[in-house]
């Protein structure tokens, strides 16, 4: 046996424990076996400015899906549940202590999108929290979604596993 024939079998047992442990290969196997789960996250969108926040909520819900990227890291798509618009609201304390709330004004001038993403998906369910899209989440991730004509960034602000 020669250097060359060891090298060759090095690269080989490096090339089948490569596909062994690959993540979609692992995907399968999870699936196979019902450690799947269906996952439920909510995903908050802040302050993006947009001409017309109801024209982008509009063509999401007309996609039903975005394209997330968690840590920088594409993972696929998945379907959009809900969208909703979160109105921003300005709250004053009065002289005698009575709190009087108003919805912001500003909000519909400068053109700022405040949504909620209800995204479902597939995920496991681990020791360090919901694996989804090959990675971990937890409330407070980053995650940026991505439709046909928008990008924009969010956190993770709720989880649900199994429903």
């Amino acid at each position: 046996m020669s250097l060359v024939d060891l090298g060759a079998a090095v690269a080989v047992l490096f090339a089948a424990v490569g596909v062994i442990w690959s993540p979609k290969l692992s995907g399968v196997i999870a699936k196979a076996t019902g450690k799947v789960v269906p996952v439920m996250v909510t995903v908050d969108v802040r302050g993006i400015p947009v001409a017309n926040p109801a024209a982008l909520v509009n063509a999401a819900r007309q996609e039903g899906k975005v394209a997330i990227v968690i840590r920088n890291q594409p993972h696929g798509s998945v379907a959009i549940k809900n969208v909703g618009i979160l109105q921003r609201k300005l709250v004053a304390v009065q002289p005698d202590g009575y709190v009087v709330t108003a919805t912001d004004p500003n909000q519909a001038t400068f053109g700022t999108l405040d949504a909620r993403f209800l995204l479902a998906g597939q995920g496991l369910k681990g020791e360090g929290g919901v694996v989804f899209g090959n990675q971990n989440i937890k409330i407070g991730t980053p995650i940026e979604l991505e439709g046909n004509s928008f990008r924009v960034s969010g956190s993770v602000t709720a989880l649900q596993v199994g429903r």
